[in-house]
């Protein structure tokens, strides 16, 4: 493709960026599963012969949601997420791209109202607003809610940066070229 066709430096910049540092969030975010299993197995050995552990199913609640949601994005790069795939793999690659590009108008929809939602929920966690207390899960342990709120929040904006990418990447493939 000459270079006058090809698409803007910034955007082929931005994809760089965002791949590459999903990949690298992906890559140590996939290791919070074996935290998980060794909390897990850690719960299951004070119920056993000890005395139950108060924090230990809120702690692997909240590394599976890091893990979810910090592993999202990379999943979305790779290729690696659920698809309905009925008539999708049937197609051409520039078919899929016009139905990615179609869709992804939905996922922009969805991903910017839910990070909407998850920075007024952080803010609230974190005692911004009228009454300045931070917020605590409702449980015997108590914890704070803003560090996982703060993950939550981080996660669901990379992912938006990570539909953003692959956008680019459809517009690319329906003009002929690779990012």
């Amino acid at each position: 493709m000459p270079k006058g066709n090809r698409l803007p430096s910034g955007i082929r910049t931005f994809v760089r960026l965002v791949d590459a540092m999903n990949r690298f969030i992906g890559r140590i975010t996939m290791y919070l599963i074996f935290v998980m299993i060794a909390v897990l197995i850690y719960s299951t050995i004070m119920k056993s012969f000890f005395t139950p552990s108060l924090f230990t199913l809120e702690i692997a609640q909240f590394l599976m949601v890091a893990y979810f949601l910090l592993g999202g994005p990379y999943s979305m790069q790779t290729g690696d997420h659920v698809r309905m795939d009925l008539v999708y793999g049937m197609w051409s690659d520039k078919t899929r791209a016009w139905v990615d590009i179609f869709t992804a108008i939905f996922l922009f929809t969805y991903l910017i109202i839910l990070l909407y939602g998850a920075i007024s929920s952080t803010a609230y966690s974190m005692g911004v607003g009228a009454n300045g207390i931070l917020e605590r899960k409702f449980s015997a342990w108590r914890p704070y809610m803003w560090p996982i709120k703060t993950i939550m929040l981080i996660g669901i904006f990379l992912m938006l940066l990570q539909a953003m990418s692959a956008f680019f990447k459809d517009i690319a493939k329906i003009r002929g070229e690779t990012l």
